[in-house]
């Protein structure tokens, strides 16, 4: 891509607030960037092949939008944590196994979505997120949900197409979570916690495609507070 078309997008985003660059081959994040952290509110770089996030990412202090889906990136910086304006945050389709110690500090956090990526576990530093409503951990590599889920602020779990056989009974304990996908994963019915039905918020279970039938979820014990949950749902939002 000609240096006359990065400008024309460089003027264009410091007059909007924007800037979208995909699909354009982009092998590295733009520095020309750095002209504009502080009329910047979205970036979009996805479908690039960008392979490193470089740390002045960090200095962007008025971002609300972050997009690189469909990169190559394995792994992200440390600076990221400090845009603490950041609400959304879309990196489906890299290849990141773990994120910043410190990323628990992105306090303005409310969409997270790293489905495609190859995570083992679900990341403890999500625990101290506390405006975090959607967080999507499909398609990676997550055998189990441990314990400090319990404290996960999020509204809508999805943890759909990973490998995980066991998941913690603190997830029951979550205060805010709602909608809990775990479709095509390795759950056998005794390894799902009955509290999720008889003792949470949660009130959409999607469980499709794991190893029982789920006929057999419906002579668990709970499942009729679940289903009480469920259809009260329903009906507000019909």
């Amino acid at each position: 891509m000609g240096n006359s078309a990065l400008k024309a997008h460089l003027e264009t985003a410091q007059k909007t607030g924007v800037f979208q660059l995909t699909g354009k081959g982009l092998t590295e994040f733009p520095e020309d960037l750095q002209k504009l952290t502080s009329n910047l509110r979205t970036i979009d770089l996805s479908s690039n092949k960008i392979e490193v996030l470089p740390p002045l990412i960090g200095k962007f202090s008025f971002l609300k939008s972050l997009a690189l889906n469909n990169n190559k990136l394995t792994a992200l910086p440390e600076e990221l944590c400090k845009l603490k304006k950041l609400e959304t945050l879309h990196l489906n389709s890299n290849h990141l196994r773990q994120l910043p110690a410190a990323f628990g500090q992105l306090s303005a956090l409310k969409t997270l979505s790293l489905s495609g990526n190859q995570l083992r576990t679900v990341p403890t530093q999500l625990c101290g997120l506390r405006h975090l409503d959607v967080v999507d951990l499909s398609k990676n590599q997550i055998q189990n949900v441990p314990d400090t889920v319990g404290e996960l602020q999020a509204i809508e779990l999805n943890l759909n197409q990973n490998q995980i056989s066991q998941i913690s009974v603190q997830i029951s304990h979550c205060p805010r979570l709602k909608v809990l996908r775990l479709e095509e994963n390795c759950l056998e019915l005794s390894m799902l916690p009955q509290s999720i039905l008889s003792d949470s918020q949660i009130s959409l279970l999607a469980v499709e495609g794991n190893l029982f039938e789920i006929k057999k979820l419906r002579e668990l014990e709970g499942y009729d507070k679940y289903m009480e949950r469920f259809t009260a749902t329903k009906k507000k939002f019909a």
